[in-house]
């Protein structure tokens, strides 16, 4: 069985039939058209699986599968969208999806990471942060703050602050949260939020389908 992932920018695959599955990821640009996966999640998950499985019912499966706490939150940061899932006392609490506020902002955070050749992993938590609501329209800041007088790296950094600052406002505000997703690889972006932060990774949702398979 193979189990996928969708994303907008990249898809994670799992196939169970190996020996010792491992996860694999692709750009999702690069997936051909006649691809067809046994389970799948994410934005394309419908249009190249034979079973579908919604993304905040995935990213629950998962995290309950990781975290050995009857009360938790966790944050799905993706390239297009945030999501979060809140437990207590074992129960379902709360959940929200957010495609708007968290507009392409994992897409928006790579893209300035290349575009002016940063390391994130270099970059010290800035001061200052921007109000930034959409990953997209908060590029604007950084043109303003770069044509005032900021370095490229400061400005880039405060962006990322920013994002960082709204996700953590948009799940509640948490003490603590577990966060899924790529960005769990940029440590700038785990550094900024104004809580404590444990990272799971970028595969949570395809742990969630692996236990969906179980079932």
């Amino acid at each position: 069985m193979i189990l996928a992932d969708f994303g907008t920018s990249y898809s994670k695959f799992l196939d169970l039939a190996e020996p010792d599955p491992q996860p694999r990821i692709l750009p999702t640009k690069e997936l051909s058209r006649d691809l067809r996966v046994d389970l799948a999640t994410g934005h394309n998950g419908k249009r190249f699986s034979g079973r579908y499985v919604n993304e905040l019912v995935a990213l629950a499966r998962g995290a309950a599968a990781l975290i050995a706490e009857p009360s938790y939150l966790v944050l799905d940061c993706g390239s297009r969208d945030i999501k979060y899932i809140r437990y207590q006392d074992g129960k379902l609490l709360d959940m929200g999806w957010n495609a708007e506020c968290g507009a392409s902002m994992g897409f928006t955070i790579e893209l300035l990471e290349r575009y002016y050749n940063l390391d994130f992993s270099r970059l010290a938590v800035p001061e200052k942060t921007f109000s930034v609501t959409c990953g997209v329209l908060g590029i604007s800041d950084i043109f303003d703050a770069i044509t005032s007088g900021a370095g490229e790296a400061e400005a880039v950094a405060r962006f990322v602050k920013g994002i960082a600052v709204n996700a953590h406002r948009f799940a509640g505000s948490p003490e603590k949260l577990y966060l899924s997703g790529g960005l769990c690889d940029n440590p700038l972006f785990v550094k900024s939020f104004p809580c404590q932060v444990e990272p799971l990774g970028r595969f949570v949702l395809l742990t969630g389908l692996r236990h969906t398979s179980d079932r």
